[in-house]
């Protein structure tokens, strides 16, 4: 008689780690009371002499309020990502996430002074926008991406536009805009 042996694997390592990290991060500001995610896994406004400034631009995408903003996320990147990182490869969608965490880190540090941005939500939104290109031929912009860019990114506009708290939309839209332009650049090679 044959056995079976179920192997569990580590299929992609990149999504894979991010979502542990990010659930690392969580643990430890439950524990903390929230210190930890207000020190090191938001953004906001601080003296660039800080060094933890620096490491805040990219560590925020790690930080979530609770376990139902993380698990938003997470249950996201964990279904986009994996596809995302076998057609690219884990090093480009790793800098997909470090360009991604920088720019959007930037954009809250210098727009929205009063504000600490954490989550991962920008990243959700860079995939989606990349998971649409992946499809793309020569010459012909995918339907998938018309769709996402009118209805995710589209919504987020206009629920920027009337939302009091603006902050997160405009995450959403840099988000966006970084899978479009990092899609777009990966597709050219």
């Amino acid at each position: 008689m044959k056995r079976y042996v179920i192997k569990i694997q580590y299929n992609s390592p990149v999504v894979l780690t991010f979502a542990l990290l990010a659930l690392g991060a969580l643990g430890l500001g439950i524990l903390t009371d929230g210190d930890t995610t207000m020190r090191y896994f938001s953004v906001y406004r601080a003296p660039l002499a800080d060094p933890l400034t620096w490491l805040r631009f990219f560590t925020h995408v790690l930080g979530h309020a609770d376990y139902n903003h993380y698990i938003g996320n997470m249950l996201l990147i964990l279904v986009v990502g994996p596809p995302l990182e076998e057609k690219y490869g884990s090093r480009s969608l790793l800098l997909a996430i470090v360009i991604t965490a920088l720019v959007s880190g930037l954009v809250q540090f210098m727009f929205f002074p009063g504000v600490a941005l954490l989550g991962a939500s920008g990243i959700v939104f860079m995939m989606i926008v990349m998971s649409s290109l992946a499809g793309m031929k020569s010459r012909c912009i995918p339907l998938t991406l018309i769709f996402v860019i009118v209805f995710y990114l589209g919504g987020e506009i206009v629920a920027g536009l009337f939302s009091p708290d603006n902050v997160s939309q405009l995450t959403h839209i840099v988000g966006g805009v970084c899978g479009a332009v990092i899609g777009y650049i990966l597709y050219g090679k």
